[in-house]
C-alpha cells in the first residue's frame, strides 16, 4: 500500500474528517497523533469494521451497548472487551450506519509518566500496546462513549510526514478473520502483534 499523504505542519483533525469510508479513514489515521487529557502518541494499528461485517459489534443492529458506533461520524465508540478492558473506537461514515475503527495501538509520545503510572510498567513498548492497554494507560472508560473526537478530552494531530502503511488480517475474530482490515505503520516497534510477512 503506498504512504498516506499528510500535511506538512501539524493540525487537529475535525469530525469530518470522519465521514468518509472505514476503509478509507482506518489506513489514513496511522501517524496521526491521538491524545486524551493530553497523554498519548501516535496511532501505529488500527482495525476497520463496517456494518456489512460479521465481525462487527453493529452487524446485528442497534443495542444499548453499541448505540454510539451508529452515531456521527467523528465521535468515539467505547466498549468493553471480555468484561476486562476498554477499547476505543472512532466512528465514521454516515449517521445511523454502524462503521468504526478500532485503535490497536500507540507509540507513546505525551504523558508517558502518567501511562506508566497507569500501566504499572516503565517499558514504553508496552504501554498501549493492544487496545485495552491502549485504553488503561490513556485512562479511557465508558465515559468517553459518544463524545465528539475533535474536542476536549480528545485531541488528534495530522502526521507531520508520510507514513508507510501496510495491512493484514484483524486479530482475535472468528468471523472474517481473513480479511485484511487492520493497518499498521511499516516497522513500528509498537504493534500489538506483527503482521504476516506477504
Amino acid at each position: 500500500m503506498p504512504s498516506q499523504p499528510s500535511s506538512t505542519t501539524t493540525r487537529a483533525l475535525r469530525a469530518d474528517a470522519f465521514a468518509g469510508s472505514v476503509h478509507e479513514v482506518a489506513p489514513a489515521l496511522i501517524g496521526v497523533t491521538l491524545l486524551v487529557d493530553g497523554v498519548g502518541g501516535r496511532i501505529v494499528e488500527v482495525e476497520a469494521y463496517d456494518h456489512e461485517d460479521p465481525a462487527s459489534h453493529g452487524f446485528r443492529g442497534r443495542t444499548e451497548r453499541n448505540a454510539s458506533m451508529f452515531g456521527p461520524p467523528g465521535h468515539a465508540y467505547v466498549y468493553r472487551s471480555y468484561g476486562i478492558h476498554w477499547c476505543l473506537n472512532f466512528v465514521c461514515e454516515d449517521e445511523g450506519v454502524a462503521n468504526a475503527v478500532l485503535v490497536r495501538a500507540l507509540e507513546p509520545t505525551h504523558g508517558l509518566d502518567a501511562m506508566r503510572e497507569r500501566r504499572g510498567l516503565d517499558d514504553p513498548r508496552l504501554l498501549c500496546r493492544g487496545p485495552g492497554r491502549l485504553c488503561q494507560a490513556l485512562g479511557v472508560t465508558r465515559d468517553h462513549d459518544g463524545l465528539a473526537l475533535d474536542r476536549p478530552p480528545f485531541e488528534l494531530l495530522a502526521a507531520e510526514s508520510p507514513v508507510e502503511v501496510v495491512s493484514g488480517p484483524r486479530i482475535g475474530i472468528t468471523r472474517a478473520a481473513e480479511l485484511p482490515w487492520r493497518y499498521a505503520e511499516a516497522g513500528s516497534r509498537f504493534l500489538s502483534r506483527a503482521l504476516p510477512r506477504g
